[in-house]
Formats: C-alpha cells, sequence, structure tokens
C-alpha cells in the first residue's frame, strides 16, 4: 500500500511541476540554510582548534591580577587600586620555584619580552617589525616553520647573543625575497631614540593572521623579529623585573586547566598571601578554546533559529498547497471512497503525498547547503561538514514536516462525504 501511495504521490506531483517545485522551495531553503549553518559552525570549530593545536593545546597562563577584596575583606575598587610594583611582579625565585616543584605536571615556562615595533628602511624598502626576546621554551611553542638558516643555538640563549630570526615577510621586503642573501646581515632597530643590532641566523615562514587582509600592502603588515631573552634583558636590565604573565607549557596527558589552579593557589598562597592588592589568576588554552566553542555554538544555534523559520513557512507553504490540490481533486477523491476506499486509506494517501514533497524539498535542500558550506567554509580558511547524525537529523526533520503539515488536508480529505464529492464541479 505504502509503495503505491508513493507511486500516486509521485503522479499528482508530476502533473503540476511548477507548483510543486514552489512548494519544495520554502523546504530547500529553509534545510539548505541550516546544513550550511552546521558546515560553516564545524569549520568554525575546526579553525579554532587547529588555531589553539598550534599555539600550543596543554599551554597554561598565569598572570598577576587585582584582587576582588583586600586583605581586611574590603571590596576593592579598580579605577581607585595602587599600580603594579616591581615587588607584585613575578621573580625569578617564583619561576625557579614553579618549574622545580611542578618539573612532572610542565615541560618548562615560556617567557617573552617585547621590545617594541621599528620599522626598518632600505633606500625606498621597508618592512615592519615588532622585536621579542624569547627563552628557548617559547620560541619551541611557536612551531616556526624554517626556509633559510636555523633557529637560534642553545649557546646564543645562555650568552644573550644578538642573533636574530626574521620572517620571509621581512626578507621579501628588504632582499627581494632571497632568504640565503638575508642570513649573516644586520638588523638595525631605532626604538625611542635607542638604536638595537642583531645578526639574522634564520628566516621564518609567516603564518598570514585575518588581521593581515586589513593593511593596505604586504610591506605594511608587522612581523616579529625573535632574539634571546637574555640578549633584550642585558639592553633593557628593567624587563627582568616586570614579568606580569607567563606561560606554563603542561606536558602530555594533563588537564591544563587543573594543573593551571593547582599552580596558581600555590604561588597564591606562598608568594600573594599578603599582598594587599594583587594576586595571581589562570586560565589555559583548553579553557579559551572551550570558552570560543561556546559562543560558536551560541551563535550556530541562533542563526539555526532562523533557518527553522524558514523551514516552517515552507511547511505552512506545503500545508496550503494540499488544501489546493484536495479542493481541484474531490471528484477524484469522491470516486476512491465510492469504489471502497477508506477513511484511513484516503488520509495516508494525502500524508504520504506531503511527506514525499517535504523529502524531495529535503534533499535538494540538504545538497544545496552542503555545497553552499563548502564554500563558505573555504573563505574561512577551515574544512566543515556536517555530520551524517545532522543529515540524518534534517531528513526526519522534513519527513515529519511532511507528516505534520500533511495531516489536516489528508484529514480533511478523509471526512468528505462521498456523495458531496462526486456533485462537485
Amino acid at each position: 500500500m505504502l509503495l503505491e501511495n508513493i507511486r500516486l504521490a509521485l503522479t499528482a506531483l508530476k502533473a503540476n511541476r511548477l507548483r510543486t517545485f514552489l512548494t519544495m522551495l520554502g523546504i530547500i531553503i529553509g534545510l539548505a540554510s541550516m546544513v550550511m549553518i552546521m558546515s560553516i559552525g564545524n569549520a568554525m570549530n575546526n579553525y579554532v582548534n587547529n588555531q589553539m593545536g598550534s599555539l600550543g593545546a596543554n599551554n597554561m597562563y598565569l598572570y598577576v591580577y587585582i584582587r576582588d577584596v583586600d586583605l581586611d575583606g574590603n571590596e576593592i575598587n579598580y579605577e581607585t587600586a595602587r599600580g603594579l610594583k616591581e615587588s607584585d611582579y613575578f621573580s625569578k625565585e617564583i619561576m625557579e620555584d614553579i618549574s622545580q616543584k611542578y618539573t612532572d605536571k610542565i615541560e618548562g615556562i615560556s617567557l617573552s619580552v617585547n621590545i617594541g615595533n621599528a620599522k626598518i628602511q632600505k633606500g625606498k624598502e621597508y618592512a615592519n617589525i615588532a622585536i621579542s626576546g624569547m627563552n628557548p621554551q617559547a620560541i619551541k611553542s611557536t612551531n616556526l616553520k624554517m626556509i633559510a638558516g636555523n633557529k637560534i643555538a642553545t649557546a646564543d640563549y645562555s650568552r644573550g647573543s644578538k642573533v636574530c630570526l626574521v620572517s620571509d615577510r621581512y626578507v621579501n621586503a628588504i632582499f627581494g625575497g632571497d632568504a640565503n642573501k638575508a642570513l649573516g646581515e644586520t638588523v638595525e632597530a631605532n626604538i625611542s631614540n635607542k638604536y638595537y643590532t642583531y645578526t639574522i641566523v634564520g628566516v621564518y615562514q609567516y603564518e598570514e593572521t585575518t588581521n593581515d587582509k586589513l593593511a593596505k600592502s604586504p610591506k605594511d603588515i608587522t612581523t616579529t623579529c625573535y632574539i634571546p631573552i637574555k640578549a633584550a634583558v642585558m639592553q633593557n636590565p628593567s624587563l627582568a623585573n616586570y614579568i606580569q604573565e607567563i606561560t606554563l607549557v603542561g606536558r602530555e596527558g594533563i588537564d591544563p586547566t587543573q594543573t593551571a589552579a593547582e599552580i596558581a593557589k600555590y604561588v597564591n598562597e606562598r608568594y600573594y598571601k599578603t599582598n594587599d592588592t594583587y594576586r595571581v589568576e589562570y586560565t589555559s588554552m583548553k579553557q579559551q578554546a572551550e570558552s570560543l566553542q561556546q559562543i560558536l555554538g551560541a551563535v550556530k544555534m541562533a542563526f539555526m533559529a532562523v533557518g527553522a523559520i524558514s523551514l516552517l513557512v515552507g511547511g505552512i507553504g506545503v500545508m496550503n498547497i494540499m488544501i489546493v490540490s484536495i479542493v481541484e481533486r474531490t471528484r477524484e477523491i469522491g470516486t476512491r471512497k465510492a469504489l471502497g476506499a477508506t477513511n484511513g486509506y484516503i488520509r495516508l494517501q494525502f500524508i504520504t503525498e506531503s511527506m514525499v514533497v517535504c523529502l524531495l524539498g529535503g534533499a535538494i535542500g540538504i545538497v544545496l547547503g552542503i555545497l553552499l558550506g563548502q564554500i563558505a567554509s573555504t573563505l574561512v580558511g577551515a574544512s566543515g561538514m556536517p555530520t551524517v547524525s545532522g543529515i540524518l537529523g534534517c531528513l526526519l526533520f522534513s519527513m515529519g514536516f511532511g507528516v505534520f503539515f500533511g495531516y489536516y488536508p489528508a484529514n480533511r480529505a478523509a471526512k468528505l462525504n462521498p456523495i458531496d464529492a462526486l456533485r462537485y464541479e
């Protein structure tokens, strides 16, 4: 009986192809929107995971921040709180203590200091750089891809040698793209009327960011010039005394958020217990990724709700056209009932027809949504596909729409009086 009803439904739909297509259009648009949103949402999640992974999935961050209340329990006003003193920052003693106590949970402490930004000029050519002093752990966490020369040697870190790594963007601007020519050359920067000179020992591949697309030209993009942190501190001794944030590189298998909370508690109890204004707070890359994914999930659900409204409008269109179809086929219904068709058979026939319309529209919408989602995901810069369960869910949702919006017209057709139906003109 079901196959016979499907055959009758397809025959009826073929007889009014344009009307059938226009009826399906609302379903197509609604489901295409939902599938495309699922694709984009998954692409964004993949993008976030990739970015967080490249920055260090097990990274943890400790930073000095204003207390909520002082030692007497009084609420601290953020606007009137005293500024940071040298004793409030992370000291060498604190960092060495963390490294020794938690050696089973962290690989090391990633340290970096920023000297400043500079514009390097060579004739008419120029490049913008930000000079950053880093320790070996910090350089390792950046996952630099070297295209010429070598990374900074261990001996250079310990001696504080004036060597540096520059980007291929810098080489393109200053050396015409010849990375080997850049090796051994110097970077001379003037920052706040103080001159810094470093010898280039390696060239790394620069990874473009979203903000870089706003730059007028590639030369206007600021890339990092990496130097040993000891070299930076030797030239600016005060930098060693003003470290407000440190990055801990966690070992495999730990829970970064839980470990960061444990270390922050230890540091607060031992070193900041008597500090009247500041304490150590924490976060982790995992925590940041989860927060960002929650936001993306909320945005995704909001857009899917808009797609669901389009689908609802399409469903109402299906119900409307089914009512019109029943009015046009009143005599046919009367004939079927006169020949012995039961109310249940008539009801099932038109519900099946409504489901076929919704399923065909749903199938077209899903295919269209996947294609549009792939295009949008490419623009985002990450791959994303709707899950199999999501696609099946959309199909079942579409079929449910067919039953829901087809029931009223089908029930109306089933209740027609066969004598009145046969007399209908």
